[in-house]
């Protein structure tokens, strides 16, 4: 199983996850749940996994084949036979040790500014019905012409495009090895949330169920999550709310993650965070804590002194105001 969290502010998207998958008390591996994806200038996208690791894994390799259709490569490197892209180059990542991830940018232009360096160390589904900031507008957009390819990450206009695309893949990962999965008595399903924004479009959140369909953060639920979830939620809806600045909602991430692994095996480190600021299209911070990381014991001390302060300042029973 796994935990991740993303949340939606008014200054822009921060994303958590772990990279712990349990197939048993004897079989605990490391994956990262955290992948992205920048196959143009004028797009980024962030995606958080969770459910079944083959499917998820499955997913993530049908979208690069269709980037790699579109004339995308892994990391800038160029596609035999297919025509050079338009895309923005090398993001730099300056993480030590590096992160698993997957980093698709177009081809044959300039970088944008690379993401800054920072420390080395390192499904319960929540619902919402209305747009994130009000509905995009599509008054401008020309009618598709019927038999066009459904979007994807580089032709899709708008971010529920995008989490349309994702849940198709997903779908159709599933439905290729349901029947087998099923006799052996294991669930293929998979889980995503799919963060990021379009140039024209804001920036958003979308939770993509394993049936394909999705919904998107809104104000008044501003983050998903998926797998392990209902031990880091109170945080969660306790403190957390649109206004808070990038590096608050990271820190309120990194507790629910804490507060996960100390209630649930299923869940540890390391633990991802990616901070992605509001119309800027870069990821601005991503850190990787590793168990041992100082962020991680001195985020849980802090956080229990507080739960202890609160305890012995909670109001009195009337027995113990006056026992007598």
């Amino acid at each position: 199983m796994t935990y991740c969290v993303a949340f939606l502010l008014d200054a822009g998207l921060v994303f958590a996850s772990d990279s712990r998958t349990n197939a048993g008390v004897d079989y605990i591996s490391t994956y990262s749940k955290m992948h992205v994806f920048q196959p143009a200038p004028d797009r980024l996208f962030v995606l958080l996994a969770a459910g079944n690791l083959a499917t998820t894994q499955a997913v993530l390799n049908q979208i690069q084949r269709d980037l790699r259709r579109h004339g995308v490569g892994p990391m800038g490197s160029a596609v035999p036979g297919m025509p050079v892209g338009s895309g923005p180059g090398i993001t730099g990542e300056a993480v030590d040790p590096p992160l698993q991830t997957s980093v698709f940018v177009g081809l044959g232009a300039t970088a944008p500014a690379p993401v800054a360096a920072v420390a080395p160390e390192a499904g319960h589904p929540t619902a919402g019905t209305a747009a994130a900031h009000g509905p995009p507008s599509v008054a401008a957009d020309p009618p598709q012409e019927q038999g066009d390819e459904p979007a994807n990450l580089v032709t899709a206009r708008y971010l529920f495009e995008a989490a349309d695309y994702v849940g198709r893949m997903s779908v159709a990962v599933q439905e290729q090895h349901r029947a087998t999965l099923h006799q052996s008595g294991a669930s293929v399903e998979a889980t995503f949330i799919l963060g990021g924004q379009i140039e024209g479009d804001r920036h958003g959140l979308y939770l993509i169920y394993p049936q394909g369909n999705a919904v998107m953060a809104t104000r008044e639920t501003p983050f998903l999550q998926i797998g392990e979830s209902k031990y880091g939620k109170p945080p969660l809806d306790f403190v957390g709310h649109c206004g808070l600045s990038l590096e608050d909602a990271a820190r309120l991430c990194l507790i629910s993650q804490v507060i996960t692994r100390r209630s649930n095996l299923s869940v540890g480190p390391p633990f991802e965070l990616a901070l992605m600021p509001a119309n800027e299209l870069r990821i601005s911070r991503r850190i990787k804590l590793a168990k041992g990381a100082p962020e991680i014991g001195r985020s849980m001390q802090v956080w229990a002194a507080c739960m202890q302060e609160g305890l012995r300042r909670l109001p009195r029973f009337a027995w113990e105001e006056d026992p007598l």
